[in-house]
C-alpha cells in the first residue's frame, strides 16, 4: 500500500513511518495541515493516517476540502481527542475510521489494511501481481513462484512488488531508492544491488532473465 501520513508530531510520526514501512509498505509524509492537503490532491494514495489537531490547517478541515473535491480515499483519523462528539463530528466531516491517541500500532495496521481492502473490493484495483510464475498477493503479503511460497523481507518484498507494478517499464535507481528506501538523496551505497541479487536468488532468477539490469540505468521485469 502507499499511504499518506499527515502529522505534527515528530515522535509519533516516525513511529508510524517506521512501522508501516517494515510490514511493507510506501509512506509519504506531511507535518503540517497545508502539505498534507497538497500531496492529498496532487498524488494517488491508498488510505490517509490524518491527525486532527495540525499546524496551518486542522484534520477536519483537510477531511472536509477532500469530500467536497470529490477525493474519495479512505481516511482514518488519529487524535487525542477521543470524546463520543469528537469521534461523530470526525466521522461525520468525511473519515472511514477514527483511531484515539495513545494507540496499538497492530491496531492502527489491521484498521488500515481493512479500509484499503474494502476499497480495492469497490474498484478495479489489481491486489495481485504477476510476471511468469512469479504471484505476489499485496493484502496477504505472500509471494510464491511455480506455486512454491518464497519468504521474503519485508525490504525484498516492497522492492518486488514495486518493480511488478512497473511491469515492463525501466525502474530507476532513484525511484527504487524513493519509493522502497524513502531516499530522496543517493547514499551512495550498494544497497539495490544487494537485496537485488538476493531476491534474484529467492526467486530462482539464476540468468538475470526475471529482473533485467539496465546497465548506468536501473531495472526492468519482464513478463
Amino acid at each position: 500500500m502507499k499511504l499518506l501520513l499527515v502529522e505534527d508530531d515528530a515522535q509519533v510520526r516516525e513511529y508510524i513511518r517506521q512501522g508501516f514501512q517494515e510490514a511493507g509498505h510506501t509512506v509519504d509524509v506531511a507535518e503540517a495541515g497545508k502539505a498534507g492537503l497538497f500531496l492529498a490532491t496532487t498524488e494517488t494514495f491508498d488510505a490517509i493516517i490524518l491527525d486532527r489537531m495540525l499546524p496551518e490547517l486542522d484534520g477536519l478541515t483537510i477531511l472536509k476540502t477532500l469530500r467536497g473535491a470529490g477525493n474519495k480515499t479512505p481516511v482514518l483519523i488519529l487524535s487525542a481527542l477521543g470524546e463520543v462528539d469528537d469521534r461523530v463530528a470526525g466521522l461525520r466531516a468525511g473519515g472511514d475510521d477514527y483511531l484515539v491517541k495513545p494507540f496499538a500500532f497492530a491496531e492502527l495496521l489491521v484498521r488500515i489494511e481493512v479500509l484499503a481492502r474494502r476499497t480495492l473490493g469497490k474498484t478495479t484495483t489489481n491486489t495481485e501481481l504477476r510476471a511468469g510464475d512469479i504471484t505476489v498477493d499485496l493484502l496477504a503479503h505472500k509471494v510464491s513462484c511455480a506455486g512454491k511460497t518464497v519468504e521474503l523481507q519485508a525490504r525484498e518484498f516492497r522492492l518486488l512488488a514495486y518493480l511488478l507494478e512497473h511491469k515492463g517499464q525501466l525502474v530507476t535507481r532513484t525511484m527504487l531508492l524513493e519509493a522502497v528506501w524513502d531516499y530522496h538523496f543517493d547514499p551512495q551505497t550498494n544497497v539495490i544491488d544487494v537485496h537485488i541479487s538476493r531476491l534474484r536468488k529467492k526467486i530462482g532468477d539464476k540468468d538475470n532473465q526475471i529482473i533485467k539490469t539496465v546497465r548506468g540505468s536501473g531495472y526492468i521485469i519482464g513478463d
